[in-house]
């Protein structure tokens, strides 16, 4: 499988929030660098990073953090949050990152998914969709739009995106377990394209699930820092 631990950036330091909700804070680690550094010790190479002060602000924060993520690891990262144009998504790429995730501004300002497509190439653009029963969230979860997943989906794979991160907001951080009808539907729908499940997954049964059923890209956050999956065990599943 390809696996995305994943770190939650907000004002420097690695959180959790439940559902989405950003009055309901777990802080996981005060130094998220040491954090990413354990996760790159146990052998895995991606890395998810989320910036939820740029998702809610709309403009990318914590970059000396993430910068030294990049600089001092050499995982694969990619980043989300507050992505709003080309110049920020140019400065990630510059950082190091692997690939820059477009949320919100896939929604409001498709013409921006096209031009980063065009300019940086499909594998280093990728469109995160998070919802709630099928339709759109954006603003870091905050706004909710009665556009359903499926049309974002088919509107951005038509302008060249290949990869989606496709989150349930009400499995987020719950450990429920993952979507995964959702996420097979969407990738019965969408042959040629990558979904990458996010939000909900417990275990490492989870994640074998996710793979029996044709998902095999899976960010996991809670699970790691709940003591439910081990990174041993994502190192492992992994190399399946």
């Amino acid at each position: 499988m390809n696996l995305y631990p994943a770190i939650d950036l907000k004002n420097g330091r690695s959180v959790r929030l439940y559902q989405g909700q950003f009055d309901q804070e777990t802080i996981v680690n005060d130094a998220p660098l040491a954090q990413a550094q354990q996760i790159a010790a146990a052998g895995l190479t991606n890395l998810h990073l989320v910036d939820l002060d740029g998702a809610k602000n709309g403009k990318p924060a914590n970059q000396a953090t993430i910068a030294a993520i990049v600089e001092q690891t050499p995982l694969q990262v990619e980043i989300g949050g507050g992505i709003r144009t080309l110049a920020q998504i140019a400065t990630y790429l510059t950082l190091g990152v692997s690939r820059v995730i477009i949320g919100s501004a896939a929604l409001k300002d498709p013409e921006l998914v096209t031009a980063a497509v065009k300019k940086f190439g499909a594998s280093r653009i990728v469109v995160g969709i998070d919802g709630k029963n099928g339709k759109v969230a954006t603003e870091g979860w905050l706004a909710q739009s009665e556009v359903a997943m499926a049309d974002l989906v088919a509107a951005m794979q038509a302008v060249g995106v290949q990869t989606f991160i496709v989150t349930d907001i009400e499995r987020d951080g719950t450990l429920q377990g993952p979507n995964q009808q959702q996420l097979v539907t969407l990738a019965a729908q969408f042959p040629a394209a990558t979904f990458v499940a996010s939000g909900g997954v417990r275990d490492g049964k989870d994640l074998q699930a996710l793979a029996a059923a044709g998902i095999d890209h899976a960010i996991v956050g809670k699970a790691l820092y709940a003591g439910t999956v081990t990174l041993a065990e994502l190192r492992r599943l992994a190399t399946c």
